[in-house]
């Protein structure tokens, strides 16, 4: 008969293994190192938990993460608001930001399109980033979704959409690996990409 885990620590595997990235050998693993550090540490990191879960939220106008109305680049008024940058999720954000090479302000978009996974146009942000066109004076949309499939059937669809605005929509430039996430691309290649971009017909 198999060894089992007492039902609290196989409580605490299941639910770390929900986590993305997460898989069973690494959930037993964290439990494991949890259940030996002290409980100050485990404290700490409970609170850091319930902490950022009550104080951080979505922007009202770009989606990014923010502890108030508005995220620090919305606030930010040196920010270039006719160009937007449209990213698939707030750690994006945060690889570009560490460019230097942009200085408009974002549109997160909360993921792409699959429709394998029943994610559609309704299920992410895009009636939202539609919304700020006119009312921001958007003159141009770098569309900077990840260069996998589902990035880039976002992209296209995103392109056909904004077609009628009559503004200009860009494609970040090759440069990244097709497949890749940006959060892991180094600045370099993310600079040099954002140089690049094109337009996107």
């Amino acid at each position: 008969m198999a060894a089992t885990y007492t039902m609290p620590v196989q409580v605490l595997i299941d639910e770390l293994g929900r986590l993305p990235g997460i898989g069973p050998k690494s959930a037993q693993r964290i439990a494991f190192h949890l259940l030996k550090v002290s409980t100050d540490d485990v404290n700490r990191l409970a609170h850091a938990l319930t902490d950022a879960k009550a104080k951080v939220r979505f922007c009202e106008r770009c989606w990014n993460i923010a502890d108030g109305e508005l995220c620090p680049i919305c606030l930010d008024g040196r920010r270039d608001s006719a160009v937007v940058c449209v990213v698939e999720e707030a750690r994006d954000v945060v690889a570009l930001e560490r460019t230097g090479e942009f200085r408009g302000t974002y549109h997160v978009l909360l993921g792409a399109m699959s429709p394998l996974e029943g994610i559609g146009p309704e299920q992410l942000k895009i009636k939202e980033l539609f919304a700020r066109i006119d009312a921001e004076g958007i003159s141009e949309v770098i569309l900077c979704t990840n260069p996998n499939t589902e990035g880039e059937v976002t992209a296209m669809y995103l392109a056909r959409m904004l077609k009628p605005f009559g503004i200009r929509v860009t494609r970040i430039a090759s440069g990244l690996p097709v497949g890749g996430d940006l959060e892991y691309a180094d600045e370099l290649t993310l600079g040099r990409a954002l140089e690049g971009r094109r337009e996107v017909s």
